[in-house]
């Protein structure tokens, strides 16, 4: 087999991936992105591999190393996705711009989170 082929179709996984991470607004694709991204990585380990003929297998190593890597950071990455989306309702990118706590129903904000809030 040709090592083209699998080079080829990682790189169009990878830029695929790659343009889901910077245009998408919403953190579940994003994170699906970061994931096609990764197995774009694990086709050329595995690839390369196979082309190079290494006897200890090290790019396969590699890559079941990347595969625990990358389940526990979709993991990790939905459940902090599924608790701001639980507290502020929405898991769009853009309306998340910092982690500070939004007043509660009968709390009046401060003249200074009215400020932050209007910039």
């Amino acid at each position: 087999m040709h090592l083209a082929y699998p080079a080829v179709l990682a790189a169009l996984l990878f830029a695929v991936g790659l343009y889901g991470v910077l245009a998408r607004r919403n953190a579940i694709l994003v994170l699906m992105s970061v994931e096609l991204m990764l197995n774009a990585v694990n086709l050329n380990l595995v690839a390369f591999d196979v082309w190079l003929r290494d006897t200890l297998h090290a790019g396969q190593a590699l890559t079941l190393f990347t595969i625990a890597i990358a389940a526990a950071e979709i993991g990790i990455g939905l459940s902090i996705v599924l608790m701001v989306h639980r507290n502020r309702g929405t898991s769009d990118i853009d309306r998340l711009r910092d982690t500070k706590e939004q007043p509660a129903a009968g709390e009046q904000p401060s003249a200074e989170e009215k400020a932050e809030a209007a910039a």
